[in-house]
């Protein structure tokens, strides 16, 4: 179900740097998210990656 009003989180990731932005980055690969657990749950993924965050 796709609210108007439910909020969207996003990141953008280079997987071939290691790193995720929390802002567009040019050449970064976006990822939506309209689950707040699944949000979260990714950025610790990335986190336990060793991902650097910017």
């Amino acid at each position: 179900m796709n609210d108007q009003n439910s909020p969207i989180w996003r990141i953008w990731v280079d997987t071939a740097q290691h790193i995720v932005s929390f802002h567009p980055v040019e050449g970064f690969e976006l990822l939506e998210f309209h689950d707040q657990t699944l949000f979260f749950h990714c950025v610790d993924e990335y986190t336990r990656q060793r991902y650097r965050y910017q």
